[in-house]
């Protein structure tokens, strides 16, 4: 057990303080190859906009990067990690995506692993129909590897519902440093809450919201549940989001808001809240299951300058129809929710 992989002291004390850790997308060309030169400016994005990380290998990066054929899930982490390493102002945290069966998710923490990746993403979907025990010996298996970042996916895209039980057994597994909760469902959330206090681990099992339709809320929420020695006090420290890939000097700045307010919620959060909500339901599709998430945050991407085209592996995905108006709604009605001046005065050194 001592012998357990676990994140520097830079990336533990970031966790705690919380930060901004966006979804990172993949950046394609006409020929649906990576575009290197536009992959390697939103990651510059990110830095400068003020993210504490990214997240590489996951669902914005779309999980066809690892189909035979592709063979993209090295090069997307070998370039963030490049990027991160050589211009990242201090440490930046390097979170990657890890799916499949259990040999399929040893071999890709691994392989992060020696990319420099300091936490694996942990997805259960491929285990769908597997019992809990079987899904916490899997996740141990991983995090002999790399320490845990656990993740609850929304049924809504492929995840299963994970009882109260599996997550306080899984937060029993030492190098678990944090868990993000995107189950989209506020009793889902409780059982993660609960678990974290129950095996007495608030001070070390950081939380993280992932729950796009649910930003501010979550992070302007105070939970006081039972731990082992009487009620403890847990929130969620940051975000680790799709939500995030896009307008992410907005959302610094949204986190550092609700810091400021620590913990009361005025009436300034409360429309900030439902803002967010909104603009997130135009730019993931929510009225259509979600069908065109990545197209969206890609269309975002385009018409900011950094991406030139809103391609993904799969030639099927696009923008829903109304969707691309949804957006201009979004622009209209919330323009302060962009930083479109933001990406406009820096992308020529992003690019270079």
């Amino acid at each position: 057990m001592n012998d357990l992989p676990m994140p520097g002291s830079e990336i533990l004390e970031r966790l705690r303080t919380g930060c901004v850790i966006p979804a990172h997308p993949l950046a394609l060309d006409g020929g649906r190859r990576m575009d290197e030169r536009r992959q390697r400016a939103l990651t510059r994005y990110y830095l400068a906009a003020g993210a504490g990380g990214v997240a590489v290998g996951v669902h914005s990066t779309q999980f066809e990067i690892r189909k035979p054929g592709v063979g993209l899930l090295r090069p997307v982490l070998e370039l963030a990690s490049e990027v991160l390493e050589r211009e990242g102002a201090g440490r930046a945290m390097r979170v990657a995506g890890i799916c499949g069966d259990t040999r399929q998710a040893v071999a890709e923490a691994e392989m992060a692993r020696e990319l420099g990746c300091d936490l694996a993403l942990l997805s259960l979907a491929a285990l769908i129909d597997h019992p809990d025990e079987e899904l916490v010996a899997h996740a141990r298996s991983v995090s002999e590897v790399l320490p845990l970042f656990g993740f609850y996916l929304q049924t809504a895209v492929g995840g299963r519902v994970l009882s109260h039980d599996f997550w306080r057994a899984f937060v029993e597994i030492p190098n678990v440093c944090a868990i993000k909760a995107a189950p989209f469902n506020r009793y889902q959330t409780l059982d993660v809450v609960r678990a974290i206090a129950a095996a007495g681990r608030e001070d070390e099992v950081m939380l993280y919201t992932g729950n796009d339709d649910h930003v501010v809320g979550d992070l302007v929420t105070r939970y006081r549940v039972a731990g082992p020695h009487g009620k403890v006090e847990l929130h969620f420290r940051g975000g680790l989001l799709g939500h995030w890939a896009f307008w992410t000097r907005r959302a610094v700045e949204m986190l550092e808001t609700v810091r400021r307010h620590d913990g009361v919620i005025d009436e300034e959060l409360k429309v900030l809240a439902n803002e967010t909500t909104d603009a997130n339901a135009a730019i993931f599709d929510a009225v259509n299951g979600y069908a065109g998430c990545i197209p969206g945050i890609h269309e975002v991407f385009r018409r900011q300058g950094l991406l030139q085209r809103i391609d993904t592996l799969n030639p099927n995905a696009a923008l829903s129809p109304g969707q691309s108006e949804e957006i201009d709604r979004t622009y209209r009605d919330y323009p302060h929710l962009n930083d479109d001046d933001f990406v406009k005065a820096n992308l020529d050194s992003w690019l270079r």
